[in-house]
């Protein structure tokens, strides 16, 4: 695994920009960053640097923070995307990146186009995701959002900063999640305050490149999800359709980042763009069902057994878990605390499991509520990724104490099996588009057909 260098700084101007490399080029790939940077941070971050160590592996990753934010100098202002764009070629006269790929992220991709437009010596290729040539709409441009929209989300930014604010645009899937939420807010909170990020939402609502768009000479590769709460999906086809030439590519989902979900996915979509191949993926896809299981109300039991009690109670539900996933030739791929994650080849048997398992704990005096959902799964190093695992666990977190819950895909694979459901509707599901229709697992009929 690639490991990065250290912090160093280059003169642009007045003003020193911090920058760090990561794995060797060619290609070299710079990156313009979007809403927050911190370049220390961002590496270090087990959220978002997945997508970054995948760029290291295939090229020479060259990160750096925008004036204003991160380790760079604060002006008192952000940095117009002129200056941005010079702040990178700066970078990259410092790194010796004659001809990078140039990756603009959200707001970044307004440099990265002013680059590629204004200095096609100095980009090989340009890539972009979550990019936008103006967000806002004006009598010209439908496609973007109505500025009062960005000026109330630049007060909710300003009045909440300090905490996970702005991640149900940023990042809906990571909702709910306290590690992944923390982690946001430490990024917001060193990459810039509270008035440095109002300034930028204002910033935002005059930017506009469309004018450089059909001046791109490079290859130009668009992407973004279908969903994406902040920038709309005709703001990236508009990209795509107004840059000669240019790739559209879609990935499912609604966050705006790129770390959530299929985020080495789409890196590799970048590397097949600029090298013509996809690295050869250690990863094994399959079709599995995917079983979460948890204890309802686990703090409040810690709270009142104690920490010694707690500890005993959990190793004997770990053991009566691992002995029924074992019984029901599931593999139990790794325990989150206070539940298991397991995957079946077979959905009768993860329902079986799962039942199992709500009835049996209930002699510790405790609950478990189960989510199953059948779809690929990508296995590596013994562990299970994939939107499939993504569903299974919102699936889960909407089951009640002794609940198992599955999907429609589930029940539908496991039709004539005699099991019995109840039918809990259409629900949303954070951070997977779409409505998906949901079964309580109510037993079997009577002929007892396995």
């Amino acid at each position: 695994m690639p490991e990065a260098s250290e912090i160093r700084y280059v003169q642009s101007g007045e003003v020193s920009i911090a920058y760090r490399t990561a794995g060797e080029g060619p290609p070299d790939i710079v990156i313009a960053p979007g809403f927050v940077s911190h370049c220390e941070e961002l590496w270090r971050s087990p959220y978002h640097s997945a997508p970054l160590r995948r760029a290291a592996a295939f090229g020479r990753l060259i990160l750096f923070d925008k004036r204003e934010q991160g380790l760079s100098d604060r002006v008192g202002r952000p940095p117009t995307i002129e200056e941005m764009r010079d702040d990178m070629l700066a970078v990259l006269d410092a790194t010796g990146a004659e001809r990078p790929v140039i990756f603009g992220v959200s707001e970044g991709g307004a440099a990265a186009i002013l680059l590629a437009a204004g200095n096609p010596e100095r980009c090989s290729h340009l890539a972009l995701w979550g990019a936008y040539p103006r967000i806002t709409k004006a009598p010209d441009y439908p496609q973007g959002i109505p500025a009062e929209v960005m000026e109330r989300w630049g007060g909710q930014l300003a009045a909440a900063w300090g905490g996970p604010v702005g991640i149900e645009f940023f990042a809906p899937s990571w909702q709910g999640d306290p590690a992944a939420e923390e982690d946001w807010a430490r990024l917001l909170r060193l990459g810039t305050s509270p008035a440095g990020a109002a300034a930028l939402m204002a910033l935002y609502k005059e930017l506009d490149v469309r004018d450089a768009l059909p001046l791109i000479s490079a290859p130009t590769l668009v992407m973004q999800r279908s969903d994406d709460v902040i920038v709309p999906r005709a703001v990236g086809r508009y990209l795509a359709d107004h840059i000669p030439g240019a790739r559209w590519v879609e990935f499912p989902g609604v966050d705006h980042l790129i770390a959530p979900l299929d985020a080495v996915a789409i890196v590799d979509e970048l590397q097949e763009f600029v090298t013509g191949t996809r690295a050869a993926r250690p990863a094994e896809r399959v079709l599995s069902t995917v079983l979460f299981t948890d204890i309802v109300d686990s703090t409040a039991h810690a709270a009142r057994l104690g920490d010694r009690a707690w500890r005993e109670l959990l190793d004997r539900h770990d053991a009566l878990v691992e002995e029924q996933i074992e019984q029901h030739r599931g593999r139990a791929v790794k325990s989150t605390g206070d539940g298991f994650l397991a995957t079946f080849d077979g959905p009768a048997r993860a329902i079986g499991c799962a039942s199992a398992v709500a009835a049996e704990v209930r002699v510790l005096g405790i609950d478990v509520r189960a989510g199953l959902h059948s779809g690929e799964c990508e296995l590596r190093n013994g562990d299970v990724g994939g939107m499939a695992v993504h569903i299974g666990a919102r699936v889960a977190g909407r089951a009640g104490p002794g609940e198992v819950l599955v999907s429609r895909t589930v029940r539908d694979l496991v039709v004539g099996s005699g099991i019995q459901f109840e039918d809990r509707g259409a629900a949303e599901l954070k951070g997977v588009p779409g409505e998906w229709q949901l079964y309580a697992v109510r037993g079997r009929d009577r002929s007892g057909r396995p």
